[in-house]
């Protein structure tokens, strides 16, 4: 018997499932008019190809400006660069107009801690390719050493942008199991030198310096345009709620239907990343929503995601420094221009070929022990060198010459891609994109006092220069050991498991990341460990947790 006025329990719990099945049909729809043409592999290479794209561009404007300062023509239209007895104080203006750059990029990173998360990456990463064009014009039509200045700072408030998404953007597109190699492939291609070497003999034609500098124009158009094939990170499609959007591309990127166990566990992995965003607070959920906290105050959250612990991880890698200008170093060795030149464009190959063994080694040994192994190494070379540097001889400068290919050596096995791989894979969603924006922001900003005292202090102390490099390579050595986790084999969701049980264990992250009991994010233990039982449901394809 039915009550008066109300509809029977039956047509009541058919009207629910109908519901139900409308919406889930609705979003199984709206999953497939998102579906990629691109899929798996075809898409995993296109993503690499964009990215590497982006860092080339970074590591070709990088080193140009460095093997253009002793070319005839650009001597020529900038005297100021001209570093002669005459002309003592224009070491420091030398110095100036490669440094100055860092500065423009300092600019655009620490933009991005309040543009990145709102743009998300893909447009995040074409702003940038546009400011490098119009930076890169402005370089190539200069006739005048203010209007260069100008024109690098603008140039690196572009890369700023660049290189402070493009890590972020490719971790959340890559599997954990090829993450390591994949970056590591975009700090490979930031090596370049033999088409400023190649150029160094048109000596008649200011196309000695104009031409490689506007090279990079085609690199930043590539980019560009590339990255409109490519899909948006999955991870900030959740945080837009755009699920469905975002399911579609974790299907693509696994090759597998929306519906598979796989696509649903990392969809859930990453929900629950957004879910600790939106309700939680340092100590775990109290099913409020947490009052919009600004991109900064993120960064010092404590409790279980650690976010200040993580950050500060991120920003430490990025002051472990490495010195770029081969070609002035080589003639400090009392080489000639010429020589100096080919020995430097060739350091530049070895440096690329060196690179490549950490492809294939990063996600099968680790990222600490190739820190650890790249670090001793160049402490090691560094006080070899300072030791053949207060050597007078012929011979000394062979070996010395030899050394800095075996510092390179060093430093593209254990460092070269480690500095941007790690701090996209240690930090949580909540604050990647802060994050890697402050960690980029302290590269540029310890790269342009390198650049600036090097030079100088060669002037100065001459070999005692390498003594200082050797100390802060030897003080990298315990950090790494004592507080950098491994990442190797996580995803980047795991990561927040990781510090959660370490926190709620009370022990070192480092202990918790070597452990092979730790369960995979998106798991309903993970959930447990994370705190979030009061949300913790099955999540089915209508993006909905119940």
């Amino acid at each position: 018997m039915t009550t008066p006025g109300c509809p029977p329990i039956s047509s009541t719990f058919e009207g629910e499932e109908k519901k139900r099945y409308e919406e889930t049909t609705s979003f199984d729809a709206e999953v497939a008019s998102n579906a990629l043409r691109l899929r798996g592999r075809k898409l995993t290479i296109s993503i690499a190809f964009v990215a590497g794209t982006g860092f080339t561009l970074f590591g070709y404007d990088q080193g140009v400006m460095s093997a253009l300062l002793t070319a005839g023509q650009f001597e020529k239209v900038f005297p100021q660069v001209v570093v002669d007895s005459s002309h003592p104080n224009h070491a420091t203006l030398q110095s100036f107009v490669v440094a100055v750059y860092e500065i423009g990029c300092l600019m655009g990173a620490l933009s991005n801690l309040w543009v990145g998360d709102r743009l998300g990456r893909r447009r995040t990463i074409v702003l940038g390719g546009c400011i490098m064009i119009i930076g890169a014009i402005l370089q190539t039509t200069s006739y005048s050493y203010a209007q260069l200045v100008v024109a690098r700072i603008f140039t690196g408030i572009g890369n700023g942008f660049i290189t402070s998404t493009v890590p972020s953007y490719h971790a959340e597109l890559s599997s954990a199991a090829k993450r390591g190699a994949l970056i590591c492939i975009e700090g490979s291609l930031i090596t370049f030198g033999w088409i400023d070497f190649g150029l160094f003999w048109a000596s008649g034609s200011s196309a000695q310096w104009r031409v490689p500098i506007a090279l990079q124009i085609v690199l930043a158009l590539v980019m560009v345009f590339g990255i409109g094939f490519l899909p948006e990170s999955p991870r900030w499609l959740v945080k837009q709620n755009r699920n469905a959007e975002a399911i579609a591309v974790i299907s693509a990127l696994e090759n597998k239907s929306p519906g598979d166990a796989e696509v649903q566990r990392t969809y859930h992995a990453i929900r629950e990343a957004v879910a600790i965003e939106d309700f939680g607070t340092s100590s775990g959920l109290t099913g409020k929503q947490n009052i919009k906290r600004s991109p900064l105050r993120k960064l010092l959250v404590g409790g279980r995601s650690q976010h200040f612990r993580r950050a500060s991880l991120g920003v430490i890698i990025h002051i472990y420094l490495y010195y770029k200008f081969m070609t002035i170093l080589f003639q400090r060795l009392g080489l000639s221009d010429v020589t100096s030149r080919l020995i430097a464009a060739a350091n530049g190959t070895e440096y690329f070929l060196a690179s490549i063994i950490a492809i294939f080694i990063i996600d099968r040994i680790g990222r600490r022990k190739l820190m650890l192994f790249g670090a001793v190494g160049q402490c090691i070379t560094m006080i070899l060198l300072a030791v053949l540097g207060s050597v007078r001889g012929t011979g000394a400068q062979v070996v010395s010459a030899v050394l800095l290919f075996v510092f390179n050596s060093f430093f593209a096995i254990g460092w070269l891609g480690m500095t941007w791989l790690y701090p996209a894979e240690i930090v949580g969603l909540e604050i990647r994109a802060p994050a890697n924006a402050l960690s980029t922001s302290s590269n540029w900003i310890f790269n342009f006092v390198v650049v600036m005292v090097t030079g100088p202090s060669f002037n100065n102390i001459s070999w005692g220069t390498y003594i200082v490099f050797a100390a802060l390579n030897a003080l990298i050595i315990p950090v790494v050991y004592f507080f950098f986790p491994e990442t190797a084999g996580r995803s980047l969701e795991d990561m927040d498991v990781i510090f959660a049980l370490a926190y709620n264990e009370g022990v070192s992250p480092v202990g918790v990341s070597l452990r092979k009991d730790i369960p995979l994010a998106g798991s309903p233990e993970a959930d447990r460990i994370l705190g979030i039982e009061t949300i913790d449901g099955k999540v089915d394809t209508s993006g909905k947790t119940s």
